[in-house]
């Protein structure tokens, strides 16, 4: 008898967008609501990305969003997707996660990046002017491995200082990336490792299996990967074209350097490509899972396959919160998650 494929992990990864019309007050509302519906739907997961310097997503404190959060919500693991580590002391970073742990056992994720969350100029002032564009990122991914093991060895700098608080449990953590980098620092570390399909559509897959194949133990005994992938998935094709022609508009404001919150449905329709316009969107379109429940549901299904992924964290970015939240409501009843009845 052939044994059953184990059910597909879902997970939520969310960049608090500021959609044209709207506020960052708005967006960080749509951000609680959007964690709590994923809570009761059976995601497994929550992730808050950290930007700065973008009037299209709001969020540069995932830490103080997932307090949040966390205390509106019963089960979902909560996280950063992720901090970006350049910016931050390690030490510190292993403080707030601990604290967040302390108040949510066994519900915490520590995503690390080295991205910078947005353009140079921005990081330079995130930095007060010490942003070396993830330089040490290794050193410190190495430190906040065993600051939250409680593992520090002799002669390193927190050498017999008491990392507050004190707590049986620790957070899981994470290397993200986009490129062969993370992937091999993960497995170096002993990480748990997810890639951005959802920025780098062509080469994800490779470089999970490299994961997977180079894997020493250290954090984590064995592998565990994730392919966070872009979806938006609607009741009917004709509402799908229109939320995917939204992104369309977004990711050519992203290639153009345009600094905006996300279009709204009004102006995509308003909008009509040009020859060039049109090269950059069939460019995009790839990193971008758009239609209805089935179609949406086998192309994701065989992301999963082609990763080998253990779960898929979903981000969705539409010119509407409540289409946002159809895509999720939607996911959960085509993958039968637990709550989704």
């Amino acid at each position: 008898m052939q044994a059953s494929k184990p059910r597909l992990r879902l997970s939520v990864l969310d960049q608090s967008p500021v959609i044209a019309g709207h506020t960052a007050r708005d967006a960080l509302a749509a951000t609680v609501e959007l964690a709590q519906m994923a809570d009761a739907l059976g995601y497994t997961r929550y992730w808050c990305a950290e930007h700065h310097g973008l009037h299209g997503v709001c969020n540069p404190a995932p830490e103080v969003m997932l307090a949040r959060l966390g205390s509106v919500t019963q089960r979902i693991r909560l996280g950063s997707g992720g901090v970006m580590l350049p910016y931050y002391s390690p030490f510190k970073v292993a403080e707030q996660f601990r604290m967040l742990e302390g108040l949510f056992p066994n519900r915490i994720d520590l995503g690390v990046g080295r991205a910078p969350g947005g353009d140079m100029r921005t990081a330079q002032a995130v930095a007060m002017g010490q942003y070396d564009r993830g330089a040490q990122f290794e050193e410190q991914v190495r430190d906040l491995s065993v600051l939250l093991r409680g593992e520090v060895p002799p002669g390193h700098l927190a050498e017999g200082v008491l990392l507050q608080p004190v707590v049986d449990t620790k957070p899981e953590l994470w290397v993200l990336g986009s490129s062969d980098y993370g992937g091999a620092l993960a497995a170096r570390l002993g990480l748990r490792f997810a890639f951005a399909h959802f920025i780098n559509a062509h080469s994800g897959h490779l470089v999970a299996q490299q994961y997977r194949h180079d894997f020493t133990p250290g954090y984590e005994a064995r592998p565990y990967s994730a392919a966070a992938i872009f979806v938006i998935c609607a009741d009917t094709d004709a509402e799908a074209a229109a939320l995917e022609r939204a992104v369309d508009l977004r990711r050519l404001q992203m290639a153009y350097g345009v600094n905006a919150p996300i279009p709204s449905l009004a102006q995509a329709a308003d909008y009509t490509p040009n020859e060039r316009d049109q090269l950059v969107i069939e460019r995009e379109r790839p990193r971008t899972i758009c239609g209805t429940p089935e179609r949406v549901a086998a192309r994701m299904q065989a992301l999963r396959e082609q990763f080998a992924a253990d779960e898929l964290i979903v981000l969705s970015v539409t010119a509407s919160y409540t289409a946002r939240l159809r895509t999720y409501e939607l996911l959960a009843q085509a993958f039968a998650l637990d709550g989704a009845a």
